[in-house]
C-alpha cells in the first residue's frame, strides 16, 4: 500500500523543497557566511547585517548565490528524506499498531542515511558559491587558493586577487577531474553526523506534536497544526545539530581567507574550533538555521496534508486515460 503512494509522496517532498528553498535561501546564505567567520575576522555582526551587506555589495540576487544547485537537488533530497521516513515507518509498524518512540527514531535514522547520497554534493557546491562574497569582503587581495580547482578558477599563485564568478557546474567538473567522485563527497562524515541525528529528532517530534492536533485518532490534524508542528520540530532539531552543521560547513569550504584554518577531518576540525574559538563557535548560525529549517519542514508537511502529489497524479493524462 505504501509503495502505491510513493510517487505522490516524492512529488509532495519535491514541491515542498522548491517552495521552501525559494522562501528561505537568503537566510541560509547568511548562515553559511556566519559559520565560516573566525574570531578577529568578522565581516558580519548578525544575520541582518550579513543580508544588508550582501545586497549592498552583490545586489539583490547576491542573496541567492548558489540557489540554482540547491533548487536542482533539493527536489530529490526532500523527496528521499520524507518518502524514506514513511517507508521505514510502514515496515517497522506491526499489525497496524502505532510505533514506539524508539522505532520512530529508527525510521528517522534510516531516512537521514538515505538522503546524504544527494545532500553531500548539493551542500558541497552550495557552500562554495554562498561563501564567495564573504571572502571578497574580508580581504579582496588576500585569498588563498587551497587546491588546483581554485588555483585555476581564481587565477594562479598562492595569494590571488578577488575571484571571478564560478558556476556550480565548473566547480563540480574540476572536483571530478582532480579528486574523482570523492571530491563531491568531501565532508560526508560530518553530513551524516548532522543529518542522521536531525532526522532522529525531527520525525518522532513532528509525529507526536502533530498527533496532539488530531480531533480523533482516525482523523488528520488541521493543516495549520501540521505546519506549526513541522516548524516547531524542524527548528528544535536544527538547533540541536547545529554544532555538526558548523563542522560540515568548515570542512566543505574549499576556498579560505589567507589566515584561515584548514582542517584534516572531523576530529581535527572540532579540536581546532574548540581550542581557538571556544564552545560558542559551534552555535554560530544557529538562529539562521532554525529560521531556515522551520518553514522548510512546515511547508513540507502542509504539502503532504494538501496532497498536491496525489492531485497531480490523479489528473495526469495517463490516469485520466486509464479511468
Amino acid at each position: 500500500m505504501i509503495l502505491a503512494h510513493l510517487p505522490a509522496k516524492l512529488i509532495n517532498g519535491g514541491i515542498a523543497g522548491i517552495v521552501g528553498v525559494t522562501c528561505v535561501f537568503p537566510i541560509d546564505l547568511a548562515k553559511t557566511r556566519l559559520q565560516n567567520q573566525r574570531q578577529g575576522q568578522q565581516v558580519y555582526k548578525s544575520m541582518m547585517d550579513c543580508l544588508v551587506k550582501t545586497v549592498r555589495s552583490e545586489g539583490y540576487f547576491g542573496m541567492y548565490r548558489g540557489a540554482a544547485v540547491n533548487l536542482t537537488l533539493v527536489t530529490p533530497e526532500k523527496a528521499i528524506k520524507l518518502a524514506a521516513n514513511d517507508l521505514f515507518r510502514h515496515h517497522l509498524a506491526k499489525d497496524g499498531k502505532g510505533l514506539t518512540v524508539f522505532k520512530e527514531m529508527l525510521a528517522g535514522c534510516g531516512a537521514g542515511m538515505c538522503q546524504v547520497i544527494v545532500t553531500t554534493p548539493m551542500e558541497m557546491l552550495k557552500i562554495q558559491l554562498q561563501d564567495a562574497g564573504r571572502l571578497i569582503m574580508m580581504s579582496p587581495t588576500k585569498l588563498v587558493a587551497t587546491n588546483t580547482m581554485l588555483s585555476r578558477s581564481y587565477n594562479s599563485g598562492t595569494v590571488v586577487s578577488a575571484p571571478r564568478a564560478v558556476s556550480a557546474t565548473q566547480i563540480a567538473k574540476e572536483l571530478l577531474q582532480t579528486q574523482g567522485i570523492q571530491g563531491l563527497y568531501k565532508g560526508l562524515g560530518a553530513t551524516l553526523m548532522r543529518d542522521v541525528p536531525f532526522s532522529i529528532v525531527y520525525f518522532p517530534l513532528f509525529a507526536n506534536l502533530n498527533r496532539l492536533g488530531k480531533p480523533s485518532p482516525e482523523e488528520s490534524s488541521p493543516f495549520y497544526w501540521a505546519f506549526l508542528s513541522g516548524c516547531a520540530a524542524g527548528s528544535t532539531a536544527a538547533v540541536a545539530v547545529n554544532p555538526c552543521d558548523v563542522v560540515k560547513t568548515r570542512l566543505q569550504s574549499l576556498n579560505k581567507g589567507s589566515s584561515e584554518e584548514t582542517y584534516n577531518g572531523v576530529v581535527d576540525c572540532v579540536s581546532k574550533i574548540m581550542r581557538k574559538e571556544g564552545p560558542s563557535a559551534f552555535l554560530k548560525g544557529a538562529g539562521c538555521r532554525a529560521l531556515v529549517i522551520a518553514p522548510l519542514f512546515g511547508i513540507a508537511q502542509v504539502m503532504y496534508f494538501v496532497g498536491v502529489g496525489e492531485y497531480i497524479l490523479d489528473n495526469s493524462p495517463l490516469s485520466l486515460l486509464s479511468a
